[in-house]
């Protein structure tokens, strides 16, 4: 039986709401039915398909690599799964860069076959004509600012962004500007806290962080992260609530060593 019933859709307008009354937003990223089911389960705000899968589920080293269709596939995986959140589906590398015409297209592709409820691009003043134009169609955008992964061959590293003064004046022109074209969030990742909580307090909408501090509306880690199932990427921003990694590992051994003993199935297992 669902745990949902009756329960109130997380849409962008509560969570603007959320912002107003200074409740902290909850965001994990989400790729497939069965983990999308339990964080959903468990009350999360937003579940972001993130193209972190190209990632941690198809074991890219970049995020450039992931086509449209399997975001659409991740994303639809995970809309099947939800009840109460909101689903935010990235839109991967080439898909809305430099033609604002090929953007709206691929938008409209995703909320029409993933069933998601809005979408996330990454970029500022060179991506606002994609912005605006997808916003003419009704699809809600949420911005994301600061180390823009999609960039990665441009910048050369994954440290921290805007730690000198035009590059923070910068994001915080960019961050106005994508509340003005009507995006409803922004993701800010790994950037200084002060400018990161300068931002939230600049713009009426709410500001998600990863690695941004804590002076923002929200958080974001990649689910994969912070159940410890990743066990080789540990930067500072990352809280690890468990170590999935050493428990399934263990649990997988007793298993080969019960099937080669001969141990599993035992009589209760079997018909």
């Amino acid at each position: 039986m669902s745990v949902h019933k009756n329960v109130k859709r997380v849409t962008t307008h509560t969570i603007q709401e959320m912002k107003s009354a200074g409740v902290k937003i909850s965001m994990l990223t989400g790729y497939d039915y069965s983990m999308a089911r339990i964080i959903d389960t468990a009350g999360i705000d937003v579940i972001l398909v993130g193209d972190s899968a190209s990632n941690v589920m198809a074991g890219h080293e970049t995020t450039l690599p992931i086509t449209l269709d399997e975001m659409i596939y991740h994303a639809s995986s995970v809309v099947r799964a939800v009840e109460r959140a909101l689903v935010v589906v990235d839109m991967p590398f080439g898909s809305y860069q430099g033609n604002s015409r090929e953007a709206l297209s691929s938008a409209i592709r995703i909320m029409k076959q993933s069933g998601g409820h809005a979408i996330k691009l990454e970029g500022g003043r060179e991506v606002i004509e994609s912005v605006t134009r997808i916003l003419t169609a009704g699809i809600p955008v949420m911005g994301h600012l600061g180390l823009t992964p999609q960039s990665i061959y441009k910048f050369g590293t994954y440290a921290v962004r805007a730690k000198e003064d035009e590059e923070a004046q910068r994001l915080l022109e960019d961050a106005k500007l994508l509340e003005e074209a009507g995006c409803f969030a922004i993701v800010l990742e790994k950037i200084p806290t002060e400018l990161a909580a300068e931002v939230a307090k600049s713009v009426t909408i709410p500001i998600i962080g990863i690695g941004a501090g804590n002076g923002v509306d929200g958080q974001v880690l990649v689910v994969h992260d912070m159940l410890g199932i990743n066990n080789e990427f540990n930067p500072r921003f990352l809280r690890k609530y468990h170590n999935l990694y050493e428990e399934m590992l263990g649990s997988f051994h007793r298993y080969i060593e019960d099937v080669k003993s001969g141990d599993f199935p035992n009589e209760n297992e079997q018909y």
